[in-house]
């Protein structure tokens, strides 16, 4: 039976107006991953390059990362997502409007990829905090794994829409519908009511920028439970989540599929996330959240081993549905914890390091780019997946304060 408070988050009226606009948000965030990767590769027909351009896009996450948690803990939250989700939906539409005119050179795309990237390193840091304003520390597990649930609807549908629009229209015409939907988000959280509790104001009003700086420094001296999720984040990145950049090289040289394919393939993925998704929030505010964090860490590993060796389009299916199941699952548990284990107002700078760890993302695209580029993606997935697995297991043996987080 389903335990009933898995969506306890979803009786705050303003939990479920970011939910909406997260969804609207991620329709088009779900196209814009299936065009780049593919426009790059199509503009290049180089692995390294799509890994580079995917690198080039987090490199704001991983410089501003710490910077938009401090930002979050000192203005109101809810006026900054709208500003950062209107930013996106302008830089899209430029992107858009240059290859509609023709500008169609690589540089520009990966460019104007890396400005979207600055507006997307402070719309995550602005929601993961406001939605844990919005629901409290008993429902934040529920909140904040239903709003990945959110994100991944939209996923699905853009990525499965992305592949017919790229073939009727273009590339150029979809980056312009990609900012509409990104411009809808901002007028559906115009109905947001919560503010976001953000740090006191006499305390926004006494310190400097880098005074905030000082204090978020203060904070991982003063929790080092925080330093070590963060470590723990930035590895699962590196070498979890840049299988990203593999999936539309896979998809072309080894499973033979066009930009239709890719886009079912993206949007079979997005589906193993919200499985993995409701998974987690059915388990609902379970007790030894770090040896859950462990096992699903070990286990994403694992089924990117699943990839090497495989050539049949169902079989890769399934694992690439397990493999980003296990990514959206372990990725909400980071997040929880981050914020569990700080004080309430520096619940901003705890997902600042939570993007900072996204934003170390670079190193393992650009790496398993090259390794793709040389030797195929199916090795590069095996190399992702026994590096990964051999982490979580050393760091669940050696780290017991970490492992025994509730």
């Amino acid at each position: 039976m389903i335990p009933r408070g898995w969506i306890s988050s979803l009786k705050f009226a303003d939990f479920r107006v970011l939910s909406f606009a997260t969804v609207f948000h991620s329709v088009g965030f779900g196209m814009d991953n299936v065009v780049l990767g593919w426009l790059v590769f199509e503009l290049t027909d180089s692995p390294f390059m799509v890994g580079l351009a995917s690198a080039l896009r987090m490199i704001p996450l991983f410089v501003l990362g710490i910077f938009s948690g401090v930002l979050a803990d000192s203005n109101d939250r809810r006026l900054y997502l709208k500003v950062a989700t209107f930013g996106g939906g302008m830089t899209m539409t430029l992107l858009g409007l240059i290859l509609i005119l023709g500008l169609m050179n690589v540089w520009f795309v990966i460019g104007l990829a890396l400005i979207g990237g600055i507006t997307f390193a402070f719309l995550l840091t602005l929601r993961q905090a406001y939605t844990y304003d919005i629901v409290g520390p008993d429902n934040a597990l529920s909140g904040l794994s239903i709003l990945q649930m959110s994100s991944q609807v939209g996923g699905v549908a853009g990525a499965l829409i992305s592949g017919v629009l790229i073939s009727a229209f273009g590339a150029g015409w979809l980056f312009v519908i990609i900012g509409f939907f990104y411009f809808g988000s901002v007028m559906i959280l115009l109905g947001a009511k919560e503010s976001g509790n953000s740090a006191p104001r006499a305390q926004r009003l006494n310190n400097t920028f880098v005074g905030n700086f000082k204090v978020y420094i203060n904070l991982l001296r003063d929790y080092p439970v925080l330093l070590a999720l963060m470590v723990l984040a930035s590895a699962t990145e590196i070498f979890g989540f840049s299988h990203m950049s593999l999936i539309p090289v896979f998809s072309k040289d080894v499973l033979g599929l066009g930009a239709v394919g890719l886009g079912v393939l993206t949007g079979i993925r997005q589906v193993g996330g919200m499985f993995g998704l409701t998974s987690l929030a059915i388990l609902g505010d379970i007790s030894y959240k770090g040896y859950l964090m462990f096992g699903i860490m070990i286990f994403f590993g694992l089924t990117q081993m699943g990839m090497y060796g495989t050539n049949n389009l169902y079989v890769a299916a399934t694992v690439i549905f397990l493999i980003n199941g296990c990514a959206m699952a372990v990725d909400v548990i980071f997040k929880t914890l981050m914020q569990l284990n700080v004080p309430n107002e520096q619940r901003g700078s705890a997902m600042g390091s939570w993007v900072f760890s996204i934003g170390t993302g670079p190193v393992g695209h650009v790496g398993i780019g090259s390794v793709a580029g040389r030797y195929g993606a199916s090795l590069a997935f095996l190399v992702n997946g026994t590096i990964l697995s051999s982490i979580g297991i050393l760091t669940l043996v050696s780290t017991p304060f970490v492992r025994r987080l509730k």
